[in-house]
């Protein structure tokens, strides 16, 4: 039957029955025809005389969808009637669109994407070819054109809401763009040649259409047949917290194969039955699309284990990255397969659990992977990349790369998503401290530091100020716009930040009597009371959400009653609202965190804009986030193996275990006979002697710290050298100890993760590597009295917050960027020195230096631009990482410092003539430079412009 198909083209076809004699008698360049049914039209330009945008107007003006004088529809041209799709071709660029609609037709690109990445198609291989070739030698086969209409064309429904709330149900005829196409048969065809327990890495930007992506390679592996006509899968797993797709799923594949229970949705407890018990449930009846959330997907492996019947069955795994999980309760369980390598309160991305749980696996070779992601991390790049030699093996000319591309650049220039950069306004925050009654006892610098800005952050003062700022940018700037549903998000560091961020949003809006502002607070978990939040709070609390009424946050946001929603890490990653104008962001951002955050405003919407406001990050730093994600993400080179040996090597040094205790926790361990208990057992030891070392260290400590102080008291400076001989020589033990613990995590991430792409012959680590994962939890040092940093008394003296420079950060025309690192040093840490000064010394830093005050200029900024623009000079960085202070100082570094002084006499001409005027002020400015450069620059920063 198949091969009785007819397929034909036909030229200069007169398609309209109303046509009468004279001039009115329109034609279509070609008409492609199924079995005599018309399934494309086409309209053909050549670049000579006209381009791809003369075929569109074409369709547009000359190809109206009723006749002009009876006004009956045309046949061929009416939606779910006519031809299914139409095509406007040139030799150099293909559009098309499944709904002629007048002036009105919205066109879509079905372009390959240029080499570099952008839009658009390469040049023509050869001389006898077009740059749109593939249409006719792809596409337009016979069997490619028939795969099209049967496994790819389908009609979505979605209810859609207008400017004035008014719902409608919108039919779409859905005809996949080339990337989609193309990936697709790609996967399939790959697959079908490789079989099962290969893995596949799709860097597909936002705005690629994943979810139709998705539910096409689901539905045709769960189709898929080797070529010995073997069924490839058992199942199909797909991992995501998309709730449209589990819909958007079954609808497509019913409308494929008019059968239901093809797709089996598990995101809540039915019954008796937990999520995990229907996972099992589903693959023991082999359901042959089943949709997880990021909660449920740890279940899988579970199942796998405990029914060795479902272990025999093989199975794809698809990921999407595009949403997290919430933080919370539900992370908790995740954070175990994660290592503990997530942040406290972090959402957790269906990348990284992928990444996290793969890891933790052997590999099988009944388990595919498809991970689909727009920001890959080079962990995911390394364990789902392919080298385009695969018969060679990895190293820095092999190194591994997505399978496919849909890069941003394609996705901003083909108008799917908005570039956000091109509006980006940064300020700056500069501020004065005074702690005048308070001891001034010494302490440690870099806890006194973190601990100054958090008091500075949390300060109502600071937030006040900020949210006058967001305030009135937005009503004056944003709310106006999408005819008054533009909305906003507001970005935080924590929850204390968050809820305080809230409270003066709702206090400045009463006073301002401001009718037009309606924010929302999100953050995970609870607050206690202290001394600006009155009782004990969440996210459903009525005090900070009065109008919630316990509704979803994100469908409360989406209604007219909130425009600004303020966030703590939460709906950073993967959150879709169109209407989302404008970000303000007080959160220090880098990477893939900075670029999942700030795309959250790059959905489209008829007359949108974009705003960002930053009171914290440095414009290059956030250009320089995303330039790796603007075209293909690469990585710099490729892990190094030796790592492992070298983290086992600095465990072992320390002597917690012995190794005859680790190889009987082993031994008992992948003895399934084997107590639980064994395992406690084999554990105690190295606790014992982790523990017994800490406290007797920490206690030692105390003693010479008092005898210090008596010391001090009796102008003893004897006794005082031998004291701070003897604290540093404690804290070197104590901080080799952290050491330990740290490493010790490093070891089992970076074990597992590497054993999955170098071959390690090694049973010693497998070894080490489950015991040090059951070590690891047990080494909880008690709170053992740390110094407590006396803020009591402190005062926020000085407070300026100035608009900086509004930028238009552009992604096009940059070098090429700095790829993603491999892993090359964990591990290799060493103990830092625990420096104590006094904390009046600590506040008075930086005004030391320039002895103004903040009013008059913008010191602490200055300093940091400073410093950044030396850590671009490789010559001096050289010299800075490699020699000592003495002998830096006598190096390239003051003359640089000297010239970029000088460059910044227009900006700053005061605090530069400051600097150059005086000799002293001329050391001091270079020293404290060089601290920032150093290993010690993270503190200082940390007290100018604190990490969240």
């Amino acid at each position: 039957r198949y091969n009785a198909n007819r397929l034909r083209v036909v030229e200069e076809v007169s398609y309209s029955p109303h046509a009468r004699t004279g001039d009115y008698n329109p034609r279509l360049d070609l008409v492609l025809f199924v079995n005599g049914i018309p399934t494309a039209t086409l309209e053909l330009k050549s670049e000579f005389k006209q381009t791809v945008e003369h075929a569109k107007r074409q369709y547009k003006k000359d190809r109206p969808v009723k006749d002009p004088v009876t006004r009956k529809p045309e046949p061929l041209l009416t939606f779910k009637r006519g031809a299914l799709v139409h095509f406007a071709v040139s030799q150099d660029e293909v559009a098309m669109t499944t709904r002629l609609n007048g002036k009105d037709t919205f066109f879509l690109p079905f372009n390959r994407g240029t080499a570099d990445g952008g839009a658009g198609n390469p040049r023509a291989e050869d001389e006898g070819s077009y740059a749109t070739a593939y249409l006719w030698e792809q596409l337009f086969q016979k069997d490619a054109w028939l795969k099209v209409l049967g496994r790819f064309l389908h009609l979505e429904k979605k209810t859609e809401e207008d400017f004035h709330g008014n719902r409608k149900t919108k039919e779409t005829l859905i005809f996949p763009r080339y990337h989609q196409w193309d990936v697709v048969n790609h996967l399939i065809q790959t697959t079908r040649e490789e079989g099962a327990g290969k893995r596949y890495l799709i860097q597909h930007s936002a705005g690629s259409g994943k979810s139709n992506s998705i539910a096409w390679a689901a539905h045709q592996l769960a189709q898929l047949y080797d070529n010995e006509g073997n069924k490839l899968f058992s199942s199909v797993i797909v991992v995501t917290d998309r709730t449209v797709l589990d819909s958007q799923l079954q609808d497509t594949i019913y409308q494929f194969e008019h059968a239901q229970g093809v797709v089996r949705p598990i995101n809540r407890d039915l019954g008796n039955q937990s999520k995990s018990e229907q996972l099992a449930e589903a693959l023991a009846e082999q359901t042959r699309i089943i949709i997880v959330t990021i909660q449920t997907f740890p279940a899988l492996f579970d199942a796998l284990e405990k029914y060795p019947k479902l272990a025999s069955g093989r199975y794809a795994v698809i990921a999407d990255e595009a949403h997290s999980s919430q933080t919370g309760s539900s992370a908790t369980k995740l954070k175990a397969i994660l290592g503990g390598d997530l942040p406290e309160g972090e959402e957790i991305s269906a990348e990284e659990l992928l990444d996290a749980a793969v890891s933790a696996r052997k590999p099988s070779q009944d388990i595919s992977y498809y991970a689909f992601t727009a920001t890959p991390k080079a962990k995911t790049i390394e364990l789902f990349g392919r080298e385009p030699d695969p018969s060679q093996p990895r190293s820095e000319s092999n190194k591994p790369e997505p399978f496919h591309v849909y890069s941003m650049r394609q996705a901003i220039e083909e108008g799917f998503i908005i570039d956000v950069l091109r509006r980006y306004t940064t300020y700056a925050v500069a501020w004065k401290l005074a702690h005048p009654d308070a001891e001034d006892d010494e302490v440690d610098s870099k806890k006194a530091r973190t601990t100054l800005a958090k008091w500075v952050r949390l300060h109502p003062y600071n937030i006040s100020q900020k949210v006058e700022v967001i305030v009135e940018h937005f009503r004056e700037n944003v709310r106006h716009l999408l005819d008054g549903q533009a909305k906003a998000m507001v970005v935080t560091s924590s929850r204390q930040e968050a809820v305080r961020y809230q409270l003066a949003l709702q206090q400045y809006i009463q006073d301002k009597g401001y009718q037009d502002v309606h924010p929302l607070v999100a953050f995970s978990g609870s607050l206690p009371p202290d001394d600006v939040i009155p009782e004990e709070v969440t996210e459903t609390s009525s005090l900070l959400n009065p109008g919630l009424n316990g509704r979803d946050h994100a469908k409360a946001f989406e209604t007219d009653e909130y425009n600004v929603m303020l966030v703590a890490n939460k709906y950073q990653t993967g959150f879709d609202q169109p209407k989302l104008c404008a970000m303000y962001v007080d959160k220090k951002l880098k990477g893939v965190e900075c670029v999942q955050t700030l795309s959250r405003l790059n959905r489209l919407f008829p007359g949108k804009e974009t705003f960002i406001l930053d009171f914290i990050n440095d414009a290059q730093d956030i250009l320089d986030s995303f330039l790796p994600y603007y075209n293909k993400a690469e990585l710099t080179g490729v892990s190094d193996a030796q790592v492992v040996y070298d983290i086992q090597e600095a465990l072992d040094a320390e002597q917690v275990y012995h190794w005859d205790e680790v190889e009987a926790f082993a031994r008992a361990f992948f003895d399934p006979k084997a107590e639980s208990s064994k395992l406690s057992y084999y554990c105690q030891p190295a606790r014992e002697r982790f523990n017994k070392r800490y406290k007797l260290l920490h206690d030692e400590r105390a003693q010479v710290r008092a005898a210090r102080k008596q010391a001090e008291a009796d102008g003893n400076t004897i006794g005082l050298k031998q004291a701070d001989a003897s604290l540093k020589e404690i804290d070197e033990g104590l901080d080799q100890l952290d050491l330990f613990k740290k490493n010790l995590g490093s070891f089992v991430r970076t074990y597992e993760f590497l054993s999955q792409i170098v071959f390690f012959e090694d049973s010693e680590l497998e070894q080490l590597c489950v015991f040090s994962k059951h070590l690891l939890p047990l080494l909880r040092q008690e709170v053992l009295d740390d110094d407590e940093i006396d803020i009591s008394e402190l005062a926020l003296s000085h407070y300026r917050i100035t608009k900086r420079k509004e930028h238009e950060l552009r992604l096009e025309g940059e070098d090429d960027p700095d790829g993603l690192d491999p892993i090359t040093g964990v591990g290799t840490g060493k103990p830092h020195d625990i420096e104590m000064k006094r904390l009046s010394e600590i506040i008075e830093k930086l005004n030391d230096i320039f002895g103004a005050e903040v009013s008059d200029e913008d010191q602490l900024h200055f300093a940091n631009g400073i410093a950044d623009r030396v850590r671009r000079d490789e010559a001096v960085m050289a010299q800075v990482n490699s020699h000592s202070t003495d002998q830096v100082m006598h190096g390239l570094f003051p003359k640089r410092l000297t010239d970029l002084v000088l460059d910044s006499m227009t900006d700053h001409e005061k605090l530069s003539m400051e600097i150059l005027d005086n000799e002293d002020n001329q050391k001091a400015f270079a020293l404290l430079i060089l601290r920032l450069l150093t290993e010690q620059r993270r503190e200082i920063m940390s007290w100018v412009t604190p990490d969240p």
